[in-house]
C-alpha cells in the first residue's frame, strides 16, 4: 500500500510539472484587429483640388484714347448686351508754364505777321490779274479791227490765266495763315486752367458686349487712359466650368467624358463630366517645394443649375475623377494584405486561430480592395498583422 501511494503521489507530481512546464513555454496568443470581409460599392478614383471659373469671360477695353468717367457698377452688378458701362471723354488739355506760354504768344504774332504777308501777296496778285484782264480785253477789242496778231492775243489769255491761279494760290494761302492764327490762339487760351465746360465735347461710349454680370473692375476710377486699357470684365456665372492641376502621371489616365465627383465647395456632391485633358503641361512647385509636372483639366457640370446656384467664379473644389467603380463587390481593407513570393496572403481567422490563406485581389483605392478570390463574405481577416503572427497561431482581439 506505501508503494502505491508513493507511486500515484510521484505520477501527479510530474503531471502537475508537465502542467506547468507546457503553460509555460506555450505562446501567447498574439493581440489582432479584425475586420470583415464584405460588399459594397467601391469606387476608385483620383481626387485633386479645383477651381470653378466662367466658360466665357469678356475685357472690356479702352477703344482709344481719352479721359474715362469712373464706373458705377460694382462686383456682381446685372448687365445687358449693349448697355452703357461709362463714356470716354476727349483728352485734356495741358497746363501752360511760363516757357510754354511765351512759346505760344510768340507763336500766335508769327500767325499773325504771316496772315498779313499773306494778305499782302493777295492783294498784288489780285492788281496783276486785274491788270492782265485788262490788257486781255483791250487785245480783244483790237482785235475786231484786225490791229493784233492772233499770237500776241493768246499770249494775253494765257497771262490772264496765269494771274488768276497766282490769285487764287495767294487766297489759299490766306486762309491757311487765317486757320493757323487761329490754332496758335487757341493754344494760347484754351488750357486746363480755362478749358471751360466741355460738355458739349463728343463723347465715346463704352458699352457691354454680352448680358451677364460684372466679374471684376479693373479700372474703376476716372482718370486718362490709352488705347486698349483694360477697364472691366464681364461674363455669365450660370456658365461655369471646373478647373483642375492633375499630375501627367495621372492625367494619362484621364478620357473625355469620364464621370467626376465634385465636393468640398459647402455644398451637396455634383455629377460632372470631364471636357478636355489638355495636351500641354506645365511645371508647378507643390507645397512641400517639389516640382512636379501637371496638366489641365477641364470639367463640366452636369448636376442641375438649382444644386450649384450659390457656386460663383474662382470657388474652390474637390474633383474626384472615377476611373473605375463597383456595385455589389466584395472588400476589404488594403492593409489586410500582404505579398509573399510575388502571391498575396492574407490571415482568416477562425475559432482564435489564424489561418494564412492566398487570395486574389482586383482594384483597390488605396483604402479598400477588391477580392477576386480566395474569400468568402463574412469572413473574419487580420488588418495590419504582425510579423509575429505564423499560421496556425492563436490570436486575441484588442
Amino acid at each position: 500500500m506505501k508503494s502505491i501511494g508513493r507511486w500515484l503521489f510521484w505520477s501527479g507530481f510530474i503531471l502537475l510539472v508537465v502542467v506547468a512546464l507546457v503553460f509555460t513555454f506555450r505562446p501567447d496568443p498574439v493581440w489582432v484587429d479584425l475586420t470583415r470581409a464584405q460588399r459594397d460599392t467601391l469606387s476608385v478614383a483620383i481626387v485633386e483640388e479645383g477651381k470653378t471659373r466662367v466658360k466665357d469671360r469678356y475685357v472690356v477695353s479702352s477703344p482709344v484714347a481719352g479721359y474715362l468717367h469712373r464706373l458705377e457698377l460694382d462686383v456682381g452688378d446685372t448687365v445687358t448686351r449693349d448697355q452703357l458701362v461709362t463714356v470716354l471723354d476727349p483728352m485734356p488739355v495741358s497746363v501752360l508754364d511760363a516757357r510754354s506760354r511765351a512759346e505760344a504768344e510768340a507763336r500766335v504774332e508769327a500767325a499773325r505777321a504771316s496772315l498779313e504777308s499773306a494778305r499782302q501777296n493777295v492783294s498784288a496778285a489780285r492788281a496783276d490779274a486785274e491788270l492782265a484782264r485788262n490788257d486781255y480785253q483791250r487785245l480783244l477789242r483790237l482785235d475786231e479791227s484786225n490791229f493784233v496778231s492772233g499770237e500776241r492775243l493768246q499770249q494775253a489769255q494765257a497771262a490772264t490765266s496765269r494771274a488768276d491761279a497766282i490769285l487764287r494760290s495767294a487766297s489759299f494761302t490766306q486762309e491757311v495763315a487765317a486757320h493757323e492764327l487761329a490754332a496758335a490762339r487757341i493754344r494760347l487760351e484754351v488750357s486746363a486752367v480755362n478749358a471751360g465746360d466741355q460738355s458739349g465735347l463728343e463723347q465715346v461710349p463704352i458699352r457691354s458686349p454680352v448680358e451677364g454680370r460684372v466679374l471684376g473692375l479693373l479700372r474703376e476710377n476716372e482718370g486718362v487712359v490709352q488705347a486698349g486699357t483694360p477697364i472691366l470684365e464681364v461674363g455669365d456665372p450660370a456658365a461655369l466650368e471646373v478647373v483642375v492641376d492633375v499630375l501627367s502621371f495621372d492625367a494619362v489616365k484621364l478620357r473625355a467624358d469620364m464621370p467626376v465627383i465634385l465636393t468640398g465647395w459647402g455644398g451637396p456632391e455634383l455629377a460632372a463630366r470631364v471636357r478636355r485633358v489638355e495636351p500641354v503641361g506645365f511645371e508647378d512647385v507643390s507645397a512641400l517645394g517639389v516640382e512636379e509636372q501637371r496638366v489641365q483639366v477641364v470639367v463640366d457640370l452636369i448636376a442641375p443649375r438649382e444644386a450649384w446656384e450659390s457656386l460663383g467664379d474662382g470657388y474652390r473644389v474637390d474633383a474626384a475623377f472615377i476611373l473605375w467603380q463597383g456595385e455589389d463587390v466584395l472588400q476589404i481593407p488594403a492593409s489586410a494584405v500582404f505579398r509573399r513570393d510575388g502571391k498575396e496572403w492574407l490571415f482568416v481567422v477562425s475559432e482564435a486561430i489564424a489561418r494564412l490563406r492566398q487570395v486574389t485581389t482586383g482594384h483597390s483605392n488605396g483604402l479598400m480592395v477588391v477580392l477576386e478570390s480566395g474569400l468568402e463574405e463574412g469572413e473574419w481577416v487580420v488588418r495590419h498583422p504582425d510579423r509575429q503572427l505564423a499560421d496556425g497561431q492563436s490570436v486575441r482581439v484588442r
